[in-house]
């Protein structure tokens, strides 16, 4: 990856690809992670590969809820920690926030490679290796997760989700943060805030954004948060997308 100038137009979609890829050799991230990376950025071309005002949007109100949390979790998988495990450990110590690593296809091997790859990253503490609750509804290994992390949590951020957990989290009565670049998903579709934006540019956002809503006065973030209409976000990001591609030549 090294002979690519960085002048090339396709140079940060192609040092992802290569991130996600070598953390897939390492262990770190499953091999359907490289599927999910794909879908993702082929999303990210129908925004136009940059952060649109409905994203930024999201981004303000995430911030003005993870700040309003008693127990706010960001939650982490293979991915997230290839592409932005330091931007993660930075939002949460911003917040601050616990780092949980939760994971569908999940291995006593990779769970010590993750927390030990967001350690090395600067992470003081990470959960999930626990695993002394379940996620009520979840057969699956994604429904493992600490009693003192996701499971105790009223905000979790779950960047690059799954639906049937986004379900779950909300049906025990959480808020959920999702970073998804897919409105027509499932998990977009079921959280409490939708952020459609490329996981690299959005954590960085949200961490901008607590920084300058911190000294807030609780009652105008919560009023914020109050005023969210997630399904009208939804509407007029897809009609973005309509109207962009429609425009394009």
């Amino acid at each position: 990856m090294g002979e690519i100038p960085k002048s090339h137009p396709r140079y940060a979609s192609l040092m992802m690809r290569e991130k996600v890829s070598q953390a897939m050799k390492k262990g770190l991230v499953h091999e359907t992670g490289l599927i999910a990376h794909g879908r993702g950025e082929a999303f990210d071309y129908l925004i136009g590969e940059k952060t649109i005002p409905y994203a930024d949007d999201a981004e303000k109100i995430a911030a003005a809820v993870l700040l309003c949390a008693k127990n706010p979790v960001i939650s982490v998988n293979g991915n997230v920690v290839a592409i932005v495990a330091k931007e993660c450990i930075i939002l949460s110590e911003s917040i601050p926030a616990k780092l949980e690593v939760n994971l569908f296809h999940r291995t006593d091997e990779r769970m010590k490679k993750l927390t030990d790859e967001l350690k090395l990253q600067g992470a003081k503490k990470v959960y999930g290796d626990a695993a002394d609750a379940r996620i009520p509804g979840l057969k699956h290994d994604r429904g493992l997760c600490d009693k003192e992390g996701i499971f105790s949590s009223d905000v979790v951020l779950v960047p690059l989700e799954d639906g049937d957990r986004c379900q779950a989290l909300r049906d025990m009565g959480k808020t959920v943060i999702a970073i998804d670049l897919n409105p027509l998903s499932r998990t977009a579709r079921t959280a409490s805030i939708t952020i459609v934006d490329n996981v690299v540019r959005a954590v960085p956002n949200i961490e901008r954004w607590v920084k300058k809503l911190k000294n807030e006065d609780r009652k105008v973030l919560e009023d914020m948060v109050k005023s969210w209409d997630n399904s009208k976000m939804l509407k007029d990001v897809s009609s973005f997308i309509s109207k962009r591609l429609n425009s394009l030549p």
